[in-house]
């Protein structure tokens, strides 16, 4: 046996082997079933999905600044001080103290920049110091108790972060940002749903292109047959014959690459459909619909406007401005001096037992209050000064890339349009050079038989041919996919796969 014979041998036992281990299974779906499969199982959406959930988590954590704050405080101190004389000369006795301590507050800041402070502080004093008692003084136990209960401290922001501060900026940049990150997942979905309708599309035509090409092959290997009968009878030279063997060949190693096309376009859909590959390795996918070229109505300054008012990354980048817009009342708010109200209310006792002091501050027998203003302004206030022109600058920035953006959908949706209404002429022109390039070589083929043509130029337009059919379910799958892509540059694609996008 020959070396090459051996090695073709080899490669089909192998690949028998193969096809014998491995089944295959068939599955037909439409475009609307890819599409639904992708929404539930595309990694890109479902990475995209969690971007929402992120900036929830994040927005939630931005409240946290309006969370009260309760805190509680034990001490105990004990003292020991050395004794001495006075200034009349007398002797002083070493004194010994103790104290206990407990205090609580509930602490926190109001959407409106309110601070305030609720609490109770308790201090019990004991122990043993100098007493006078005549001309001698001797040490005595004491004991009393100082508490403050209800004590309630505010400070109102009037000029600096009294309409805007920090955590209300954060809170509004937060709820942008949502709304950002919920543009992006829609961008990710209509972007998935175009690549799965090109795919989709492009699959039809690889199935379609294997089948011109199978039957090119069998014009081919036909025009074999039908030379060598003649070669056998002396009617046709053997050149021909060698002629027509060679573009049989052409056409398999045509057959083989276009197999290879299907074979990839479809990975590429599965890639999108699958989140697990296992559950597709082994499946054909075979498109149940058909490639056509329906007319549309294509109207430039309806699909602007559409494009204008829903392009999610348009959406996104106006979203950008406004967040800007804030920063800049921010930054423009911390130019203004610090005038803060303040005040405090609260109960008071001071009795020699602890129980005693507690039901004096219940009593609320003495009240104590105060109010006031404090003021304070940075002399230079270079910081905010700078803060503010660098927020302005980027405003700036930020219009002048929404501008550009705008311009560019304009441009890309024009581009899109005339993309699509040549597409569709394509179709049109292609299929009359389809039926006028086989209307052509059936009447070679005629002649062929009549003797009054050769096999070079029955085997011309065969290619013709077969090109022309390719060129034709070519440009049926380019129109659609044109449409799609017109969608995705206008951003109405889930209107026009009837996607309801329900977010929450």
């Amino acid at each position: 046996m020959k070396p090459a014979a051996f090695v073709l041998g080899l490669i089909l036992t192998v690949s028998t082997l193969i096809g014998q281990t491995t089944r295959v299974q068939t599955r037909s779906l439409t475009l609307e079933e890819c599409t639904r499969i992708a929404l539930e199982h595309n990694f890109d959406i479902q990475i995209g999905q969690l971007d929402p959930q992120l900036a929830g988590f994040t927005l939630s954590a931005g409240y946290a600044s309006y969370d009260p704050t309760l805190s509680f405080g034990a001490r105990h101190t004990y003292a020991l001080s050395p004794g001495g004389r006075d200034e009349v000369n007398r002797i002083i006795p070493p004194t010994e103290s103790e104290s206990d301590n407990i205090s609580s507050a509930l602490s926190g800041l109001l959407p409106w920049g309110l601070n305030y402070t609720l609490g109770i502080d308790m201090t019990d004093r004991y122990g043993t110091g100098p007493d006078v008692q005549g001309t001698n003084i001797v040490l005595a136990p004491f004991e009393n108790t100082d508490g403050r209960l209800g004590v309630f401290s505010m400070r109102q922001p009037l000029l600096r972060n009294f309409w805007t501060d920090q955590p209300r900026l954060q809170i509004f940049l937060n709820k942008k940002n949502l709304k950002i990150s919920e543009l992006g997942l829609r961008n990710q979905i209509i972007t998935t749903v175009t690549e799965v309708e090109a795919a989709y599309y492009n699959l039809i035509f690889a199935d379609e292109n294997v089948k011109v090409q199978e039957k090119a092959l069998e014009l081919a290997e036909r025009l074999v047959a039908e030379n060598r009968r003649r070669v056998e009878v002396g009617a046709l030279a053997p050149l021909d014959e060698k002629q027509a063997e060679s573009q049989a060949a052409a056409s398999r190693a045509d057959l083989l690459d276009a197999q290879a096309s299907r074979q990839t376009a479809e990975r590429i859909l599965k890639d999108l459909l699958s989140d697990d590959y296992n559950e597709w390795m082994d499946v054909r996918i075979e498109p149940t619909e058909a490639l056509l070229a329906l007319p549309t109505i294509l109207n430039l300054q309806e699909s602007w406007r559409h494009g204008l008012e829903q392009r999610p990354d348009l959406l996104q980048a106006r979203l950008n401005i406004e967040k800007q817009i804030r920063i800049i009342s921010y930054q423009r708010n911390q130019l203004y001096p610090q005038l803060d109200l303040v005040g405090s209310f609260g109960y008071g006792a001071s009795e020699d037992e602890f129980s005693t002091a507690l039901g004096a501050m219940a009593d609320r027998s003495n009240p104590s209050h105060s109010y006031g203003v404090t003021f304070s302004i940075p002399l230079a206030n270079t910081a905010a000064r700078s803060d503010l022109k660098s927020a302005k600058v980027t405003k700036e920035q930020l219009q002048l890339r929404l501008r550009q953006l705008e311009q560019t959908i304009l441009i890309t949706i024009e581009n899109a349009m005339a993309n699509a209404r040549i597409s569709y002429e394509r179709v049109s022109v292609t299929h009359q050079a389809t039926l006028y390039a086989d209307d052509a070589l059936k009447a070679e083929q005629t002649k062929l038989e009549k003797g009054k043509s050769t096999s070079f130029v029955v085997l011309q337009l065969q290619s013709q041919l077969t090109a022309a059919r390719s060129a034709e379910i070519r440009a049926l799958a380019d129109y659609n996919i044109a449409l799609a892509r017109l969608a995705q540059n206008e951003g109405t694609t889930l209107d026009r796969r009837k996607i309801d996008l329900q977010l929450k």
